[in-house]
């Protein structure tokens, strides 16, 4: 009985030091996920929007690349370099993938408003 309890111990506190290591901290300020590329994002994303924008928002790479783009031509984004702009995608896409959104579905490049 006494080594069942070790084992369930040691179990138990193995399963906790794994879900303290895969579970993403979430930034205070900006209720982002903290993750490889997050300074990036919160000095560059931020700055024009609500982080809101981006936590609401779900895509794949190529989603998110055009949302950056259209920005960049309609709403006076600046160009990223290339590492800059790397990073940024790879965070977006690792930490707000396609699934299931709290809002409508992300329009299509095509619907977005011209102006």
């Amino acid at each position: 009985m006494k080594r069942f309890k070790i084992i369930l111990l040691f179990v138990l506190i193995s399963s906790f030091a794994t879900f303290s290591l895969t579970a993403k901290e979430i930034d205070k300020q900006t209720g982002l996920k903290i993750d490889k590329g997050f300074e990036q994002v919160k000095v560059n994303c931020t700055v024009c929007h609500s982080a809101k924008f981006i936590t609401f928002q779900k895509g794949d790479r190529q989603t998110w690349l055009s949302m950056i783009r259209w920005m960049q031509r309609t709403q006076g984004l600046w160009e990223f370099d290339k590492k800059t702009e790397n990073l940024i995608l790879d965070y977006l896409e690792k930490n707000y993938p396609p699934g299931k959104a709290s809002r409508r579905p992300n329009l299509k490049p095509k619907d977005l408003p011209k102006l």
